[in-house]
């Protein structure tokens, strides 16, 4: 039987439309920027997320040409991010909206950090880019150890993990138990105990579903994490109408390796966009 979490009511009417377009208009002119300067490139990135929860509020099924193309420039940028951090001079060449650019090396910087790793993963997942998810899990996890430590050590459990799943290295079950156990509320303390039990930690215990091919298990789970999710975006009137909590980013991601493998993804959500989750887009173009 397939379980509905419905999405909260994130505005959705023209005013919600006209700001989509705005939004995407101005990340096209920062993409055009990128190729004299790279400066900035964490905060076109930051840009790109905006566009994509905002065309997402207003195409929860992500059935317009226009929601995917802000999948795939989040994706893309997220992989750029990465890409221009891991080399010190001349050029990287990526494709992004629709064009391969030349952008200049940016070099080792924070903001190819921890987080940023696990948000370009998620992206490139959902996109099927299998290419770059391959490119970001062959990141030496040194390189994304914030040198304040901002993340817990769970973050990095979690991205060993992910990366020895992907790059089918051994240790994979005692990786993601280290996680399970290093994302204890208890032991977590550089975040708010709400962002982790709403928004972080659903999507470990997803994936542990995940490996194990419980077919019994993984939906129920999802409905969890999408329910958590939904809780989180709603506890105040602040965060309920901020388009941030459109999709469900790290859930998605997972329902899709969990699609691609055949195992039943029984849960239809406004916060898992249907043509996103089903590959519906993949091939229109080259990305």
């Amino acid at each position: 039987m397939t379980r509905d979490v419905p999405r909260h009511g994130i505005p959705s009417g023209p005013g919600a439309e006209a700001l989509a377009q705005r939004l995407a208009d101005h990340l096209a002119g920062e993409i055009d920027g990128l190729e004299s300067s790279t400066e900035l490139i964490e905060s076109t990135f930051s840009t790109s997320l905006l566009v994509l929860n905002a065309r997402c509020a207003v195409d929860p099924r992500a059935a317009r040409a226009e929601t995917w193309d802000a999948a795939v420039n989040a994706m893309q940028l997220g992989s750029a991010v990465f890409a221009v951090t891991g080399v010190r001079e001349g050029t990287v060449e990526c494709r992004i909206n629709r064009e391969l650019r030349p952008l200049p090396a940016a070099g080792p910087s924070s903001m190819a950090d921890a987080g940023a790793w696990l948000t370009a993963f998620w992206l490139a997942v959902v996109c099927r880019e299998q290419e770059r998810m391959t490119q970001l899990c062959e990141i030496p996890l040194d390189r994304l150890r914030s040198p304040d430590g901002r993340y817990d050590a769970y973050v990095h459990h979690w991205i060993d993990t992910l990366q020895t799943y992907w790059l089918r290295r051994p240790g994979l079950a005692e990786k993601l138990t280290a996680t399970l156990r290093a994302s204890d509320p208890a032991l977590a303390r550089n975040v708010p105990r709400d962002m982790l039990q709403g928004l972080l930690h659903p999507p470990i215990n997803l994936f542990h579903h995940f490996v194990r091919k419980d077919e019994e298990g993984f939906s129920p789970a999802l409905v969890e994490a999408l329910t958590l999710h939904k809780a989180y975006w709603t506890l105040t009137e602040d965060r309920s109408t901020d388009i941030d909590g459109a999709i469900a980013l790290g859930p998605l991601a997972i329902a899709c390796l969990a699609y691609d493998g055949k195992l039943p993804v029984d849960v239809e959500s406004e916060y898992l966009p249907e043509h996103l989750l089903k590959r519906g887009w993949l091939g229109e173009y080259s990305t």
